[in-house]
């Protein structure tokens, strides 16, 4: 039987490592939302059709 113990210093750093964990995270993701837009995108891109049709009713708004 393996026992375990986790003193409240242990306790403490897992949660550091959880925190650090999310904020690098938040902040690797940031600095690269642009190029993360770009990339879902292209893969979700829509026929040039539609493309069109949106482009003609900015351009005439009363139409």
């Amino acid at each position: 039987m393996i026992m375990l113990y986790l003193d409240p210093g242990s306790g403490s750093f897992l949660i550091q490592l959880l925190i650090a964990a999310i904020a690098g995270l938040s902040i690797a993701i940031g600095a690269n939302w642009s190029k993360l837009k770009r990339l879902l995108r292209k893969k979700s891109k829509k026929p040039e059709a539609d493309d069109d049709e949106e482009d003609d009713d900015q351009q005439n708004p009363g139409a």
